[in-house]
């Protein structure tokens, strides 16, 4: 064996000293059981999602994602030409008034049920917000999937699940750090750092009304692809 341009031997002693050194053994592999639970529990949600999802290309039922997110003069740093060694600078404000927006996603009709407002959003605005879905649905079979955050699982939210359910709104729990398992976050994230108006930076009623401008826009103006 000779290293390129060097012609010199790299013997087979010379290679296990080296890997050796840096931490790495050749040994045979080992058999073992899967003992992973967190591992396990992604597979099972993952599982879960699928089915809902053959549930919903029959007409058996609607799947939403749903999530939380925030924008602010000092939120996000989006995507965009400048010169070479000249880059492109936003304002920004660490202590502006923050814009919170609470969406349900389905994103096979592209259908956005959202709000947004400036206060802090904990468990009671959460469940007011899931009232007026379970509202919108009509009885409709509904699966909405949502990630672990502690307003999701508080005793004031998980209280509220059994009335939920009786008027066709049942909730699907992702497993811990399984954010690509929501949908909704690839929008979040294309409102962030591939929509935006650098512009809207320049005040908080701009970035307010850019927020609800992208969002009101969704499947006609701004559209993703989430097949």
């Amino acid at each position: 064996m000779f290293v390129e341009g060097k012609k010199k031997n790299v013997t087979k002693r010379m290679l296990k000293r080296f890997f050796k050194k840096i931490g790495i053994s050749y040994k045979r592999a080992r058999r073992g059981i899967f003992k992973d639970s967190k591992w396990k529990t992604y597979w099972e949600k993952l599982n879960q999602i699928t089915s809902v999802k053959g549930f919903v290309e029959k007409g058996l039922c609607d799947l939403y994602f749903f999530d939380e997110s925030g924008f602010s003069l000092d939120s996000n740093v989006p995507y965009t030409w400048s010169e070479v060694g000249n880059p492109t600078r936003v304002p920004s404000d660490r202590y502006a008034k923050r814009v919170n927006v609470l969406g349900f996603l389905n994103t096979k009709n592209k259908d956005l049920f959202y709000e947004m407002r400036t206060g802090s959003v904990d468990s009671k605005v959460t469940v007011a917000l899931f009232d007026k879905f379970a509202e919108r649905i009509n009885n409709k079979p509904t699966v909405v999937i949502l990630d672990n955050v502690s307003m999701h699982t508080s005793k004031l939210f998980k209280a509220n699940i059994d009335k939920w359910e009786k008027m066709g709104l049942h909730l699907l729990y992702l497993p811990p750090y399984s954010p690509e398992l929501n949908l909704i976050e690839i929008l979040c994230r294309e409102m962030k750092y591939r929509w935006f108006d650098l512009n809207a930076f320049s005040s908080f009623e701009k970035l307010w009304t850019h927020v609800k401008k992208l969002l009101d826009g969704f499947g006609l103006l701004y559209d993703i692809n989430f097949s």
